[in-house]
């Protein structure tokens, strides 16, 4: 069994909220879906990003979202209710037992931020090709955490981070996910892979600084207790870290350089 490694409490469901409304323009405008679409989006969390996407299908379409967590789904049920197309369902990402009618039945399926806190997350994207038809694709978005940059780096962020990316590994999960994201598709039988990335960062002045900033931050202390019990760095040492980590969020010229990896692939017609 997978662990999520930021937990559900209420400032956790905050922080995934408002993240969903700094970035999910940005990840739709790379969605290849239409007005009529059959969509699966697996590990649909709060459910801001399926709702965009039922958006786009419309009523002659049809979006179903899948999420184990029961506090993030009474959230996403709420946006389902004008929406009769629109469907959460309670379910496991890493078993997704579809009924026996839904196999093959969706245009497209979607998984973001999910295979990084699975460990095996082959599984997910092998259900997500036999959940869609012959000639349907799937999108797959992930995180790839040695990738950030921030500047000027505030004290200790290195050794910060790198105890972060090292919580992924002691719960059985991978950090480096997104790298890997064309090699999933292809082993699990997609075919016309192709690439991209969602830019992730931002810098001091603009509107969405702040709060990105403040994502960030939020992410970190929220693996604090896996942090701190696998002795990945101590207490005294985090909290200075991140005490940096404010100063810098404020600085005039300060800059986050960060993408989301994506990639799409499509199941061979025949």
């Amino acid at each position: 069994m997978s662990s999520y490694i930021h937990g559900t409490d209420p400032i956790e469901q905050a922080r995934l909220s408002k993240l969903n409304e700094l970035i999910n323009a940005r990840c739709i405008a790379l969605m290849p879906v239409k007005a009529g679409d059959k969509i699966l989006d697996v590990g649909s969390g709060l459910g801001q990003f399926t709702h965009q996407l039922a958006q786009l299908t419309g009523p002659t379409g049809a979006c179903l979202g899948i999420e184990r967590d029961q506090h993030q789904l009474a959230v996403a049920a709420h946006l389902s209710k004008n929406h009769p197309w629109l469907e959460f369902r309670l379910a496991n990402a890493e078993s997704l037992e579809l009924h026996e009618s839904e196999r093959g039945l969706f245009d497209g399926a979607h998984a973001r931020f999910i295979l990084e806190h699975v460990q095996q997350p082959n599984k997910i994207v092998h259900s997500m090709f036999r959940a869609v038809r012959p000639g349907g694709w799937a999108v797959l978005a992930d995180d790839d955490h040695p990738g950030l940059v921030l500047f000027p780096e505030p004290e200790g962020f290195q050794s910060l981070w790198r105890a972060y990316m090292q919580s992924y590994e002691r719960l059985g999960n991978d950090p480096n996910i997104g790298r890997k994201l064309v090699a999933l598709l292809y082993h699990e039988g997609f075919r016309q892979i192709r690439n991209d990335i969602v830019f992730f960062g931002d810098n001091a002045g603009t509107d969405t600084f702040q709060a990105l900033a403040q994502n960030l931050i939020g992410i970190i202390t929220g693996a604090r207790e896996v942090m701190i019990r696998e002795r990945l760095i101590e207490s005294t040492d985090l909290d200075a870290s991140i005490h940096h980590l404010q100063t810098w969020s404020r600085l005039p010229d300060a800059a986050m350089w960060y993408t989301i990896n994506w990639a799409i692939g499509f199941r061979p017609a025949t």
